[in-house]
């Protein structure tokens, strides 16, 4: 079985699933970068992979050679790119495709009542919806977003991005719960819709509730003259501080030593990778509802907290109570670990999407011409973790749905 990925590019979230599913395929899995890295994404610390991977190849510089693997692999998946000049030859042919996606309706679902956008989201899934075409959903909220048009009935599989898993001597990671200031930590671009204000107002909260803490920031952005003004007006400057961009694995490694992961973005962040990381380091991570990966990946009170975005007193309430209690930051800590490592990860994700698309090909054939029983995840999809069915859950009722209905599975 050949098995194509086309995305915009390749990144260290990405790698470890295509090692992964380069050891089960071999020469028969590519991965397919359609642009260069964005100069900012570098500056973050990411790297250009061109030339070190096997399985890559740049869209950009063998446009012929890459068109050819798209329209001849047995399964193509398509993803976080402009892929419609791509993808079209191969729909048209009723040829078997994975489509990868975040959501369409970050900024709000109201969106979905524009006639142009309808139009264009028409052409681009819901005329698909009876194809050979699923959909691997990246974050909780694109069921409900593909929902609202009409598209992949029973095709919505749950996925996402799955950073290298590290593992590690559990007695010394969670060794790290020492008496005394407890270590937080948060990481990311300072911009708007990640908010970075609510870490300094929650050290504020409990600074003057007499909690002994320390919280570190990674990362930098628009927002960073902002939030260093804010520390110093909230005179905050023991308990806070700012550690600029890392490398990734210097981000790692602070997690690793941290206590409290605090992961604050909006709706608009559809993923979320360095929640996959923070808790495969152990953390008792305390994150917003609105994040994609949230659903996904976090059980209230088991392991991990969710306060509801926008909340800040909820949010303050809540890590109250890990600051209260070392025995709780330590189980929430080992349970988001053993999450990682028994169930979201690189090798059980890419095993699993093997194996789905040969049964995908099996019952269907590698051309799903008109008239061919289209399968339902529901007989295909597995019963928890990747490649499970997506449930479809408006954002509306999400937080009630994570606080209440999920505290006791």
């Amino acid at each position: 079985m050949t098995l194509t990925f086309v995305s915009n590019y390749i990144n260290h979230h990405q790698i470890p699933v295509s090692d992964e599913l380069y050891r089960f395929l071999g020469e028969d899995y590519t991965f397919i970068q359609t642009e260069p890295v964005e100069e900012e994404r570098l500056q973050m610390g990411w790297q250009d992979e061109s030339g070190k991977l096997p399985y890559l190849k740049l869209f950009y510089e063998e446009a012929e050679q890459c068109r050819n693997l798209i329209m001849d692999s047995d399964v193509v998946i398509f993803g976080g790119t402009d892929e419609e000049d791509y993808i079209q030859p191969r729909l048209r042919a009723g040829k078997l495709v994975l489509r990868y996606s975040e959501r369409i309706y970050k900024s709000g679902q109201w969106k979905a009542i524009s006639p142009r956008g309808l139009k264009k989201k028409y052409g681009d899934h819901t005329r698909y919806r009876k194809a050979a075409v699923y959909l691997l959903c990246a974050g909780g909220y694109v069921a409900s977003d593909f929902h609202l048009i009409h598209s992949y009935p029973d095709k919505m599989l749950k996925w996402g991005y799955f950073p290298a898993t590290k593992r590690l001597d559990k007695e010394v990671l969670l060794g790290k719960h020492k008496k005394g200031a407890v270590s937080l930590m948060w990481a990311g671009r300072f911009i708007d819709w990640k908010h970075p204000e609510l870490p300094i107002l929650l050290a504020e909260y409990l600074k003057k509730k007499g909690y002994q803490f320390h919280l570190s920031m990674v990362g930098g952005g628009d927002m960073e003259a902002d939030i260093r003004q804010m520390i110093s007006e909230k005179k905050l400057e023991e308990e806070v501080s700012l550690c600029g961009y890392l490398q990734p694995g210097q981000v790692r490694e602070m997690m690793e030593r941290t206590e409290v992961y605090l992961f604050t973005s909006d709706y608009k962040e559809g993923w979320g990778a360095v929640l996959n990381e923070a808790m495969n380091s152990g953390c008792a991570v305390l994150a917003s509802h609105a994040i994609g990966a949230v659903p996904f990946l976090l059980k209230h009170g088991k392991n991990g907290m969710v306060f509801e975005d926008g909340n800040l007193k909820d949010m303050e309430e809540k890590a109250e109570q890990l600051l209260k209690s070392a025995t709780k930051r330590k189980e929430l800590g080992e349970a988001a670990y053993e999450t990682i490592l028994q169930e979201w990860n690189a090798e059980m994700a890419a095993g699993r999407l093997v194996e789905l698309a040969k049964r995908l090909l099996a019952a269907g054939g590698i051309n799903f011409k008109e008239g061919d029983e289209v399968q339902s995840v529901k007989k295909l999809a597995y019963k928890n973790g990747p490649l499970s069915a997506a449930e479809v859950i408006a954002p509306r009722n999400m937080y009630r749905y994570l606080t209440a209905k999920r505290q006791g599975d």
